[in-house]
């Protein structure tokens, strides 16, 4: 199936947007619509070699801003690309869709135009971070800053398919992300949602603490879209001033600058671990449809591999199995009873 592309969307649109999108139609075969202004793309196009490529493109008159707020978009831009990206992925002609633009619009879009799965109480951004024994699936990272205690209960549940169907990881372990190991830590929140976890059939490994989300101690960590996001930017510029500090370091010295070199392959395979661009993309997981959400810097290779994951989280029947676990498993069923008659 298709993979719908807002080509408008992100700070390096259109130019990085579309030389990702043939990177990955030529590594990948990917079938890829491009979708913004038609002369725009085909220009950005002409500059490669497609032959044989399956890229076409799809027009859209209108762009989404960074900064427009999603309400407004929703109202006002049903023209955009963004917009016109969710409704290929409704009317069948593509699988996903994917955008490295504005967050809160594109999420926006793609829960108005196509919905959540049955059972499904809200969606949630999983992001891939890279931990000692591989990587680990962080969610929500940003789509849901107040959750209740079952929304947890329900990240765990996609988490732990994302994390078997598609990084190979046969029992994932569920961590709820908290500010101590016990379980009676935590706020109101956490509280209730370790008890829920525990009793789900999932391989729930307790809660884990900030300082053990990069040591593999769990595969799948849940926690609120505030506390994730934070975590997420947190952890984005612990790496790059990292970075920077060891580029400074290396410049001190001709002694320096002679052992970085000696350990350039070394490095160059750290860097690769903690580069957000290898991994493209985050799903927005629970939609009736597929959602892949980009970080706004985005370069080629970024959307490259973002529509690896995207190719990825169709290959895998996501959706399908998102949905046989939450709605088809007597369990889980009795569980979201038990909790309905529990909400306020």
């Amino acid at each position: 199936m298709k993979i719908a592309v807002d080509a408008m969307g992100g700070d390096n649109a259109p130019g990085a947007i579309v030389e990702g999108a043939v990177l990955a139609a030529r590594e990948f075969n990917s079938e890829i619509l491009l979708v913004g202004k038609k002369d725009i793309i085909a220009g950005e196009l002409a500059k490669y070699d497609t032959k044989g490529l399956s890229l076409d493109i799809v027009d859209a008159e209108q762009v989404v801003q960074m900064d427009e707020s999603p309400s407004m978009v929703l109202r006002r831009k049903r023209k955009s690309s963004l917009f016109v990206c969710a409704m290929q992925v409704k009317e069948k002609q593509a699988a996903t869709m994917l955008s490295a633009g504005n967050t809160g619009a594109t999420m926006a879009c793609a829960m108005f135009t196509l919905g959540v799965l049955k059972g499904v109480e809200r969606p949630a951004i999983a992001t891939i971070l890279p931990s000692l024994s591989g990587h680990s699936l962080l969610l929500d990272a940003g789509a849901n800053v107040d959750c209740k205690p079952f929304h947890l209960l329900q990240f765990a549940t996609m988490g732990q398919v994302y994390a078997q169907h598609v990084m190979g990881i046969n029992e994932p372990r569920v961590g709820l992300l908290n500010i101590g190991h016990e379980p009676g830590k935590g706020n109101e929140l956490t509280k209730q949602a370790y008890e829920l976890l525990a009793q789900a059939p999932i391989n729930f490994a307790g809660n884990v603490e900030g300082k053990h989300i990069y040591n593999g101690e769990a595969d799948v960590i849940v926690c609120d879209g505030f506390i994730g996001n934070v975590a997420l930017k947190v952890s984005e510029a612990v790496a790059g001033t990292i970075t920077t500090l060891f580029k400074q370091e290396i410049k001190k010295s001709i002694l320096n600058k002679l052992a970085a070199l000696l350990l350039k392959k070394s490095l160059l395979n750290m860097k690769r671990r903690i580069d957000y661009s290898e991994y493209g993309g985050a799903p927005l997981l629970g939609l009736n449809g597929g959602c892949i959400i980009c970080h706004g810097s985005s370069g080629a290779k970024a959307i490259k591999n973002g529509i690896r994951a995207a190719g990825e989280f169709i290959a895998h029947n996501v959706n399908e199995h998102i949905e046989e676990k939450i709605v088809h498993r007597s369990k889980f069923a009795q569980i979201w009873g038990n909790i309905s008659k529990r909400k306020p």
